[in-house]
């Protein structure tokens, strides 16, 4: 069994920055790909940025516009996403998630492709 958990959250101004990580628990995840969702108050969860098991490929959605950045240190089962110039639009929930790929040359980016998730880490952002 996979365990996920978020931490690297909290409150900070427009502008400012976050980094936040996913520590992985149960067994190795050298052979899954991983990803970072978020979900917003009244809103869809969606997807935000996905990086295959060696740390390559990358993708990540329009909707961030350049400012974050995802990298994986597999051998430590950690992931991270770098957010800068924040917005208050990025205010949500941050999840982390994982699923076997066996191989790395694509990342999925729906939902429903995703196996094994965190609970979660809060970002607010104010004005």
């Amino acid at each position: 069994q996979v365990q996920l958990a978020e931490s690297g959250g909290g409150l900070v101004q427009a502008g400012g920055s976050l980094k936040l990580s996913c520590a992985a628990s149960g067994r190795s995840l050298s052979d899954y790909n991983m990803a970072w969702f978020r979900q917003g108050s009244g809103k869809e969860r969606e997807f935000v940025a996905g990086i295959g098991w060696r740390g390559r490929p990358t993708t990540y959605s329009a909707s961030i516009e350049g400012r974050f950045t995802i990298s994986r240190v597999t051998a430590e089962n950690l992931l991270y996403l770098q957010m800068n110039d924040l917005k208050p639009s990025d205010t949500a929930v941050y999840y982390c998630a994982a699923y076997q790929a066996y191989r790395d040359l694509d990342v999925r980016r729906l939902e429903g492709d995703y196996d094994f998730w965190g609970q979660g880490t809060q970002v607010t952002v104010s004005s």
